[in-house]
């Protein structure tokens, strides 16, 4: 009983490492304005799978930010069917930056789509995020330097917002689904964050060079800035599976000090830093499609599909040049 037991883990873990995850953020809310609905998150899900020239693996993947559906108290989130109807994997997302009573409102969003949707769920989400950058959002740097005026949550409100979800999931479809936290690279190096760590199953490591005033962030160091700042991460968090939640470049918008928004540095760091982990590590890109400055935007049209740069990776390096590279630990829990 027991070595057929340990066949069939293994079996079971040898699968989940192969598989690997890219895709891109999506928030409740359009970039044009109003919030997502169903056939607003089918419109882009499909637009993602669909990508011309998409490296390996392509797009089929979505991360959400919130399991509320735009505009509602409670109500379960519509990108759920979308993502049956188009075959998109999730990173489902639970809002933590707006107090107790949202929090208990994504537990209910939660709740009831494991009710309604049972077993199939099992293999459409890979994973729970249990906040994004919610420990960022109470430091310094976000309050005074980037005026940052969401509340956020401090590391032990995170550490019991991952309990309560992991009680919420117990015995359900969704029991074994691994459970993390997505913040800033900058949190995870941080020692008073450790809770945090040991309360997760794997990591969400948000990177942007684009954003590294004073630290000689032109398009030409952005891969070095990159791959120190992973490497960081994996020396602060133990071993723990990281997974890359947000990184990206603009195609248009302000200079952040050395760094230049352009359809042009935006390919380069696709190139650079995109390219060597797609296949390798799971992935979800800031992002598809959007508006404002700065500009991330993969596509500028979602009835067009054809992306602003070259994204094949046809030219692209394929391994970072600084001392980290994908690990199979980091493709999955």
């Amino acid at each position: 009983m027991y070595v057929s037991r340990l066949v069939a883990f293994a079996a079971t873990f040898s699968s989940t490492l192969a598989a690997v995850y890219q895709g891109f953020n999506y928030g409740a809310e359009r970039p044009e304005g109003g919030f997502r609905q169903l056939s607003h998150f089918e419109t882009e899900f499909k637009a993602a799978r669909n990508l011309l020239n998409a490296p390996a693996g392509g797009f089929t993947s979505a991360r959400l930010y919130t399991t509320i559906q735009g505009g509602t108290k409670d109500n379960t989130t519509s990108a759920i069917d979308a993502a049956f109807s188009t075959d998109t994997s999730l990173l489902l997302g639970i809002w933590c930056s707006a107090g107790t009573e949202v929090f208990q409102n994504e537990l209910k969003a939660l709740k009831t789509a494991i009710s309604i949707h049972g077993d199939k769920l099992t293999k459409l989400v890979v994973g729970i995020s249990v906040g994004s950058e919610d420990i960022y959002r109470t430091t310094d740097v976000a309050i005074v330097q980037n005026k940052e005026s969401n509340p956020g949550a401090p590391p032990s409100v995170i550490v019991s917002y991952i309990k309560q979800v992991r009680d919420a999931i117990r015995g359900t479809a969704l029991a074994e689904t691994p459970v993390g936290h997505v913040d800033t690279w900058t949190v995870w190096t941080n020692s008073s964050n450790q809770a945090v760590i040991d309360a997760c199953d794997w990591i969400g490591f948000d990177a942007y060079p684009y954003y590294e005033a004073g630290m000689s962030n032109s398009i030409e160091n952005s891969k070095s800035l990159f791959n120190t700042a992973m490497q960081k991460t994996r020396d602060a968090v133990g071993g723990k599976p990281i997974w890359v939640t947000e990184t990206g470049f603009p195609i248009k918008g302000k200079a952040s000090d050395q760094a230049v928004p352009s359809p042009e540095n935006a390919k380069s760091y696709w190139d650079q830093v995109g390219c060597p982990l797609f296949g390798k590590t799971n992935v979800w890109w800031f992002w598809l499609h959007g508006v404002g400055s700065p500009d991330f935007s993969i596509i500028s049209d979602l009835q067009n599909t054809t992306a602003e740069f070259d994204i094949s990776c046809s030219a692209a390096s394929v391994s970072p040049t600084s001392g980290w590279l994908p690990r199979c630990a980091d493709t999955n829990f």
